[in-house]
């Protein structure tokens, strides 16, 4: 079924959260940490200097990913990250920079959606209710176009330029101003939900049934697909002895990745007892039953459970188990209450929670994150070992200027339909701990499994599922902490009220568009471990490139060659030197070079 069928067999759910909103509305306004939005135990906590002990500081690691959000939409326009502002954007080969979209013979900018809405005669906060945007596959490659990243408008519409400012999205700015940014964190497919959270839950993706890559949302059909047969990290980590555990209510919206693998289906399904093909099948029959049906179907499915061999029924319990609507948050306050609390836990937030932009919205998922720092930072000493990574799966089809760094063509591995596969755009990724306060930056390229890397880094279990070329081009995340200095909490503004929920709608440009402004003023950045650096000399009729990187890791350098033809970038990556060879037609070039973090090379004649 349908995630808006979904969303419409459980009605109740929405009520629940807006109670939930009001409530923190409430108490900004009463004047309990008047000035800010963060709960006032969060508020505590960060004047708290953090635990010494390096990584093995950290006991907790918390996951939550969110819905489809493209990181210009939410932080174009935030001081000192690479946004609007963004002084080596892409140049287009009209000569046009990156941000004025072609649409037929003229241009569209990235526009306020406050000012789309005054526009359209809407109140201000109907901008936290933007509808959803193509963001599949194909209109994924469309938008990046081969690498000059210039088809937004034609694979997404004009809505696609639309962006969200402090005033509009005060909470997420408020995190991103106390804790750690990271402005190049990219999601890791040019695809929707599923194929990107498969990154997060297993560090790849593979094939359908057929032999198709997995670049859609094929396993949305949960009756009828037969589930991916790779091993997820979370199969590793049982085995390996290491405590994990996924918190998710009775709608899910599907978003539990490891639910459409063979071997936790087969676990459901036995649970099941055969009358229902799939927990999402039997958790809307539990939405819509009567409550004493409700009540016998919940009750046949906890006998089910306890019928299952010892081992798979704790993968259940860890993995699949889903609580009544609105507890997510309260089951995770109680296991840190208990002491209970996993090293590893993946929260799964309800459609109405996940932000995306066709079932929810910022406020929404500032309600829910709320709920959840909150229950961390109410027991100091679990805050005090707890590291928190709040990211979400893809883009929604919003534009975001930089074009993500992909494979070169060797990689063969990583290209489906002689397309690459990602990395994908760039979302957002706020990074919560006592270790990266400050309101840093971090311009490391990351992508999805660069979560899972961490893990590694973290519990010493490995997740072979990653690719090689993956490893050399994203990072592991250690590097937006700081286990050494004492962090200091920066300067808060406050924050606008949550407004009330309205349908759906596309915010439209104006007529005549100017190129939006960021914040003035600057942040302190987290070290990189790229040191790029690039030169070129002519022989013949040839121009000769010289790439460098004698950094930790290396760095991914795109060549952008001008005049004439739509000419493909040249992708490559490089640690030590490289020497790239172009063609010289007529005497004159010009390229440019694009590495890392913002760096850019030009060279001409």
């Amino acid at each position: 079924m349908i995630r808006a069928a979904r969303e419409a067999a459980l009605p109740f759910v929405s009520e629940l959260s807006r109670r939930r909103l009001l409530s923190l509305t409430a108490a900004t306004a009463g004047g309990v940490a008047a000035s800010s939005l963060l709960p006032p135990s969060v508020l505590a906590a960060v004047a708290e200097p953090a635990r010494p002990g390096g990584l093995h500081a950290i006991e907790h690691v918390v996951i939550l990913m969110q819905e489809n959000r493209s990181f210009d939409t939410y932080y174009g326009s935030l001081r000192g990250v690479r946004g609007f502002g963004d002084r080596s954007a892409l140049e287009l080969p009209n000569g046009q920079p990156v941000f004025a979209q072609p649409n037929g013979d003229k241009t569209i900018l990235p526009f306020s959606a406050r000012a789309a809405a005054a526009q359209a005669n809407r109140p201000g906060s109907d901008i936290q209710y933007l509808g959803s945007l193509p963001h599949g596959w194909t209109d994924g490659q469309q938008a990046w176009a081969g690498g000059w990243n210039d088809g937004w408008i034609a694979a997404k519409s004009a809505a696609t330029m639309a962006y969200y400012d402090r005033r509009d999205i005060p909470f997420q700015y408020e995190l991103a101003d106390t804790f750690t940014l990271c402005d190049a964190y990219h999601c890791s497919m040019f695809g929707p939900t599923n194929p990107n959270r498969l990154y997060l839950w297993s560090g790849n993706v593979g094939f359908e049934a057929d032999g198709r890559r997995v670049v859609g949302n094929d396993a949305y059909d949960e009756d009828n697909h037969p589930g991916y047969t790779w091993t997820s990290y979370p199969e590793r980590l049982e085995r390996a002895g290491v405590s994990w555990q996924t918190y998710q209510e009775w709608d899910n919206y599907q978003d539990n990745g490891i639910e459409f693998f063979a071997s936790f289906k087969a676990i459901a399904r036995k649970a099941l007892g055969g009358k229902f093909k799939s927990l999402t099948s039997f958790y809307e029959a539990v939405g819509a039953a009567e409550p004493a049906e409700r009540e016998k179907l919940l009750a046949e499915l906890d006998n089910g459970v306890k019928t299952l061999p010892l081992a798979e029924r704790q993968l259940y319990r860890r993995g699949l188990r889903r609580t009544p609507p609105g507890t997510l948050a309260s089951s995770f306050r109680a296991d840190v209450e208990a002491g209970r609390l996993p090293k590893v836990s993946y929260l799964v937030p309800s459609a109405v929670d996940s932000e995306h932009p066709s079932a929810s919205s910022p406020a929404a998922s500032a309600a829910l994150v709320y709920d959840v720092l909150d229950a961390l930072a109410s027991s100091p000493q679990v805050w005090a070992r707890t590291a928190v990574f709040l990211t979400y799966d893809e883009y929604d089809g919003y534009f975001d200027h930089v074009a993500p760094p992909v494979p070169p063509r060797s990689r063969t591995e990583e290209f489906y339909e002689g397309k690459p596969l990602g990395l994908g755009f760039r979302v957002p990724m706020t990074v919560i701990s006592p270790w990266s306060i400050g309101g840093y930056v971090s311009s490391e390229t990351f992508d999805h499994t660069s979560v899972v890397r961490f893990l590694e880094r973290w519990t010493g279990v490995r997740e072979p599922n990653i690719s090689p070329w993956r490893r050399t081009v994203s990072g592991d995340l250690l590097s937006a902490f700081d286990f050494r200095r004492p962090a200091t909490r920066p300067a808060l503004t406050t924050p606008a009220p949550v407004p009330a929920a309205v349908p759906r709608w596309r915010a439209q440009p104006p007529a005549v568009g100017e190129r939006p402004r960021q914040e003035p003023g600057t942040r302190p950045s987290r070290p990189l471990p790229h040191r790029p650096t690039a030169t070129a000399k002519v022989r013949g009729h040839e121009l000769i490139i010289t790439l460098r990187d004698n950094g930790a890791r290396g760095s991914h350098f795109a060549i952008h060659r001008y005049g004439g033809d739509r000419t493909p970038p040249v992708h490559v990556d490089v640690l030590g030197t490289h020497e790239e060879r172009l063609p010289i037609v007529g005497g004159r070039y010009r390229v440019a070079v694009h590495g890392p973090a913002g760096y850019r090379w030009w060279f001409t004649r």
